[in-house]
């Protein structure tokens, strides 16, 4: 099947102001859409709809392709089904692509877990559907006005029922659409023919549409992250290497007049790395960076420092084999192309969230914090709560 993922994004809110590129969990909202829809095994495009050239230039870098919307399809009265409808047919212009179906995410809603989409995708197919919509099971039960008074909606508060003897009764969490083209086409409506329920879990259910949302959804989204990341740790994990600038420091440096280079460091990674250092594990910093400023901070926080090197791979193993160690066990923290061949070598390996786009296939990990702002401090962390949850197993 030829699946086409579209995830429409304005530029203007009056709500949340810019709220599409608003930070959530460290990461531009649209951004966890566009990461959904291009992991999907079976999503064979993704296009992001839109009038912002921030969102349209996010979008790309994230692996999406962009097609711009005209003013009249971007206002606040515009319709979702509209920026659909114009997005199939300019691929159909553009190369005649016709998908068989289409899906449709909102970025407002980021909270999804992996397979989500496929899973929608997959009951759809399997039940004979023609649209299939997202929700979540609702327990609630509804009242509404009757003029200056309230009524029960779902329910006879006469007759109270408990949860269990309810209906089933499904609230529409507006993350997954999945329908075929002609349901759009021919009701401007993206449900219509055999509409069935993709069921969600609660956490699925929340929308981002006011502050309060957002700092819900980033709170959501930062625990699942850590969560699946203390998973994807190795249950030995025999050294950790680090490398410094752009781990340890955001990148930036600060030249003086005289030449002198200065970095900025995040001073909660001290107070992790003496945690860690605290188990035993042997713990090192390499860098092809000779300026002292590397020696200086390592010393500071009471770390191993090789610098100045030719090739960090070739280091790695060294210290490796000097130690008895074996690469297999290790985890190495890297942020930029020259980090790729440690990256591949060991077993666990971890990048910074604003790692350089080329090397992000090859981690593991990819961590919440970017460098320079406590990424180190999160890798201490990790390895902590796995080493507690690994004990507390055995």
């Amino acid at each position: 099947m030829k699946v086409v993922a579209i995830i429409p994004a304005r530029g203007g809110s009056r709500r949340l102001p810019r709220k599409n590129v608003q930070l959530v969990a460290g990461r531009p909202l649209i951004l966890h859409s566009i990461e959904h829809a291009v992991t999907s095994t079976m999503v064979s495009r993704t296009i992001v709809s839109t009038n912002d050239l921030e969102i349209a230039s996010i979008s790309r870098t994230a692996g999406s392709e962009v097609i711009i919307r005209p003013p009249e399809l971007s206002t606040d009265t515009a319709t979702s089904e509209s920026a659909l409808l114009h997005v199939l047919a300019a691929l159909e212009q553009q190369d005649g692509y016709r998908p068989d179906l289409v899906v449709f995410l909102q970025c407002t809603s980021p909270v999804r877990r992996r397979g989500d989409i496929d899973g929608a995708i997959r009951h759809l197919v399997n039940v004979g559907a023609d649209s299939v919509f997202s929700a979540t099971e609702s327990k609630w039960l509804l009242w509404r006005s009757s003029g200056p008074w309230a009524e029960s909606f779902n329910y006879d508060y006469r007759k109270r029922r408990r949860e269990q003897d309810m209906i089933p009764e499904w609230r529409e969490n507006g993350s997954i659409y999945v329908f075929k083209p002609w349901v759009l086409r021919e009701h401007e409506n993206r449900l219509g023919g055999k509409i069935a329920v993709y069921e969600m879990d609660y956490w699925s259910s929340f929308q981002i549409d006011s502050k309060e949302e957002l700092d819900l959804c980033d709170w959501i989204l930062r625990g699942q992250a850590e969560r699946s990341n203390v998973r994807l740790l190795p249950d030995r994990i025999s050294a950790v290497a680090f490398d410094f600038d752009g781990v340890f420091t955001d990148n930036h440096v600060m030249v003086a007049q005289d030449g002198t280079e200065s970095v900025l460091c995040d001073r909660s990674d001290g107070w992790g790395l003496d945690r860690l250092r605290e188990t035993g594990i042997p713990l090192v910093v390499l860098s092809t960076e000779a300026n002292p400023v590397v020696a200086a901070r390592c010393r500071k926080v009471k770390l191993e420092c090789r610098q100045g090197l030719g090739n960090k791979a070739t280091a790695l193993a060294a210290f490796a084999t000097e130690r008895g160690l074996s690469l297999s066990e290790m985890i190495y923290v890297g942020n930029d192309a020259n980090d790729r061949e440690c990256l591949q070598a060991v077993g666990c390996p971890i990048v910074v969230r604003d790692a350089h786009p080329s090397i992000r296939a090859f981690a593991r990990v990819v961590l919440a914090s970017p460098g320079g702002h406590g990424a180190v401090r999160e890798v201490c962390e990790l390895i902590l709560t796995k080493l507690e949850l690994h004990h507390d197993s055995v």
